[in-house]
């Protein structure tokens, strides 16, 4: 068995963009926080531009140049390479391997009905153009991440749960064909509602860089400003200040719901002692959706500034940023590699780990000639 006494964390993200309030919300903040705990035995992080591939394989340039993209998005937010090991998924053979056994423990039929599979396969339009293999098999490769790194816990918005319970049901069935091999992992839930999906700006269900709707980490203040007055949605019945309105599904206190803190009242906006104070307000009537925008700029401003900063350091030394990939990758090519041949021991595949099998083969062939 592996590092099962351990808490290993692996966590990963597509490189198909910048990464944006959404990511933050809904994952990057959580894992600085993680990082800085001391809680776990050691954390990973993953730039999964093999699972990118699966639906972008006619534009790989895309991939190419968000790989650093998305590094630089986690130093910025205070991804530590101290704490964390960051790593490039198509850098780590095991995995690759790893993946084509795992395909053999899981049926299409089972992959089929993989609801997060569903979902992204009618989002992508795949129904109608043709699915291609690799995305469908993507769980599998999930699979292979996770278990590659002995992972003990996977920090997953609610969307990705059946792709972990595909993973557990992969580990429970290797280790009862080949012994207890894998570690099963445990899936870590967001506890805030609003942190589990953002909204995009415009309300939409998701931000996608697609329908124009998101608020990237390295977006300027000006661009900022500009999403949140010029395609934030409000209470389409609060026409006048007076007017009585609504705060749920209010795009605006979304967001506050997500980014504001006590404090930021008594520095932006002192009339109100907390969010409860100014939700009451609107509902009431006389709280203009101009102040209620002003005040979630100045938090948005307060949050992003110092990433913003962070980012444009990092941007002046990118040799510096492509050596922590590259240690992350020796560091993480070296676990996945164990990972590897312990499964391969497990399977009985270790045929060149060392001579034994040569003997194997010679009272096999003895026993043929009797």
């Amino acid at each position: 068995m592996g590092n099962e006494k351990k808490k290993i964390i692996l966590t990963a993200d597509r490189p198909t963009g910048r990464l944006h309030l959404g990511h933050y919300v809904g994952s990057l903040k959580r894992r600085v926080e993680l990082q800085n705990s001391g809680e776990y035995d050691q954390i990973y992080i993953m730039v999964a531009d093999d699972q990118a591939l699966t639906d972008n394989a006619d534009n790989p340039g895309k991939i190419r140049e968000n790989i650093v993209n998305v590094v630089l998005d986690y130093l910025s937010v205070g991804i530590d390479p101290e704490k964390t090991t960051i790593c490039v998924q198509s850098q780590l053979p095991a995995l690759h391997a790893l993946t084509f056994y795992y395909l053999n423990m899981v049926t299409t039929a089972r992959l089929s009905r993989n609801p997060t599979v569903k979902a992204e396969i009618q989002m992508r339009g795949f129904a109608d153009e043709g699915l291609p293999a690799g995305f469908f098999t993507y769980p599998v490769s999930q699979a292979a991440d996770i278990t590659a790194f002995d992972a003990t816990v996977v920090p997953v918005g609610e969307d990705q749960l059946p792709m972990l319970e595909q993973t557990r049901e992969i580990v429970e069935k290797f280790n009862r064909i080949y012994g207890n091999t894998l570690v099963l992992p445990e899936a870590m839930i967001p506890e805030n509602e609003t942190q589990r999906r953002l909204p995009g700006v415009d309300g939409k269900a998701k931000m996608s860089k697609s329908l124009g709707n998101c608020i990237y980490l390295s977006d300027s203040a000006k661009t900022v400003k500009q999403q949140v007055n010029g395609k934030m949605f409000t209470d389409p019945q609060h026409l006048k200040i007076e007017d009585p309105g609504h705060t749920e599904g209010n795009v605006v206190f979304t967001y506050l719901d997500a980014f504001c803190r006590e404090e930021h009242f008594a520095k932006f906006l002192p009339d109100y002692a907390n969010l409860d104070e100014m939700k009451d307000h609107y509902r009431r009537g006389g709280l203009g959706d101009g102040t209620c925008k002003k005040f979630l700029i100045s938090i948005l401003e307060e949050t992003l500034s110092p990433i913003r900063e962070s980012r444009a350091k990092w941007e002046k030394d990118i040799d510096a940023v492509y050596d922590i990939m590259a240690a992350g990758n020796e560091k993480a090519r070296e676990v996945t590699g164990n990972t590897l041949a312990r499964v391969e021991k497990a399977m009985r595949i270790d045929y060149f780990a060392d001579r034994s099998v040569v003997k194997e083969w010679e009272e096999l062939l003895k026993k043929q000639h009797q």
